[in-house]
């Protein structure tokens, strides 16, 4: 497509704290779920970058790794995806919560938003689960951030429940630069298939495991069969730091990974909207934490972790 045919795109990052919302609202925009959503913060790991249409405009989302005070080679990959994935950006939207209002985070945020990103880039402020509090708090809220940066516009809503987020979508696509599209228009994620498979299937795990399990696995899918009655056979392989691991992700009689199965199967097959067989397989690797070939299958740069 040439530019003459009136067609914008533009890549957008959402950004913001672990658990603002940013997975949930890039789900909604899309309008298909290409990004896990736990009630776990860090979940996201990748930059999965999710594709809505508005109009004319293709609005191109990078869900960034919620920011926070990284400990871990893995933290400090996805903290540097994260800004990485805003400085490459076309607008970038900062979610902050309502009920939490300004926290040190969000200062922090705010801070390193004044590095990255000078005045001139756009910056949308989008104030997320409205539904919590009370109008003159939003209110006040608002008028505070607005004076700590100069966004260039402010958005009230609710990513779970979808208040304002097509005055959101409606802003972006307005605002996104003119030029041709990056992708097919009815295309919903650039992730391959393989690794939103596996994504979701590390979702369900992080729902049924507690505590620090859950940052210390991953999921890969080692095998994808397409068969000749539609269907597809999906072998993955779930690695885990420990054997106790292996123990407490396999569950009694195996009853866990099971159900774990099970759940991430109903999710892919919805997904892909054929019929799906999947198997999984657990297995140890006592420093896969620190192996360059498990960031590369999440999207992550392992150098980013260095330091």
């Amino acid at each position: 497509m040439s530019e003459d045919t009136g067609t914008r795109c533009g890549l957008v990052a959402l950004i913001g704290e672990p658990n603002a919302g940013k997975s949930t609202l890039m789900n909604r925009m899309v309008g298909a779920k290409v990004s896990i959503v736990t009630h776990k913060v860090q979940t996201t790991r990748a930059r999965i970058r999710g594709i809505a249409m508005e109009d004319a405009s293709q609005l191109v989302f990078i869900d960034t790794p919620g920011l926070f005070r990284p400990r871990r080679r893995l933290d400090r990959a996805m903290v540097q995806a994260a800004w990485g994935g805003a400085a490459d950006a076309d607008v970038v939207v900062l979610l902050i919560e309502a009920h939490r209002g300004i926290t040190e985070g969000v200062r922090t945020i705010l801070e390193q938003l004044a590095e990255v990103l000078p005045t001139g880039n756009r910056v949308a402020l989008a104030i997320n689960k409205i539904d919590r509090v009370k109008a003159e708090r939003l209110l006040a809220l608002s008028a505070e951030m607005n004076e700590a940066r100069d966004f260039a516009a402010t958005f009230m809503i609710s990513a779970e429940k979808g208040y304002g987020v097509d005055d959101l979508r409606k802003w972006l696509a307005e605002t996104v630069p003119a030029g041709p599209w990056l992708y097919p228009e009815d295309q919903i994620a650039d992730a391959n298939l393989r690794q939103i498979a596996a994504e979701m299937t590390r979702e369900k795990l992080t729902l049924r495991l507690h505590q620090e399990l859950p940052y210390q696995l991953t999921v890969e899918t080692e095998g994808w069969q397409e068969k000749k009655d539609g269907s597809v056979r999906i072998d993955q392989v779930v690695y885990v730091a420990r054997d106790g691991h292996k123990g407490i992700a396999l569950g009694p009689k195996g009853e866990t990974i099971k159900a774990v199965g099970q759940a991430a199967r109903a999710d892919i097959r919805e997904f892909l909207g054929r019929e799906v067989h999947l198997f999984l397989t657990i297995k140890v690797r006592p420093n896969w934490l620190e192996e360059a070939e498990r960031y590369t299958e999440m999207g992550l740069d392992f150098s980013d972790g260095d330091g």
